[in-house]
């Protein structure tokens, strides 16, 4: 479901939406960039840490880094 929202920006910014966006983007951007900016969903997070656990070179960089964990000063 969609509504109808008024908004005001500066002249300057419009010109340039109007000039990099394609015709009947400009809704479509602007909901992207507020949801972005708001938080990411659940959804978005699950996929990303899914993603992150798929990638090999992450988990070698954790596995290299693992020493360095501790919770206190070697005696």
């Amino acid at each position: 479901m969609t509504v109808r929202l008024n908004i005001t920006l500066d002249v300057e910014l419009y010109r340039r939406l109007k000039k990099e966006l394609p015709p009947k983007g400009i809704s479509a951007f602007i909901g992207a960039a507020v949801e972005a900016q708001l938080r990411p969903s659940k959804r978005a997070l699950e996929a990303s840490y899914q993603a992150a656990s798929r990638d090999q070179a992450r988990k070698r960089a954790a596995n290299d880094w693992q020493a360095t964990e501790v919770e206190r000063w070697p005696d």
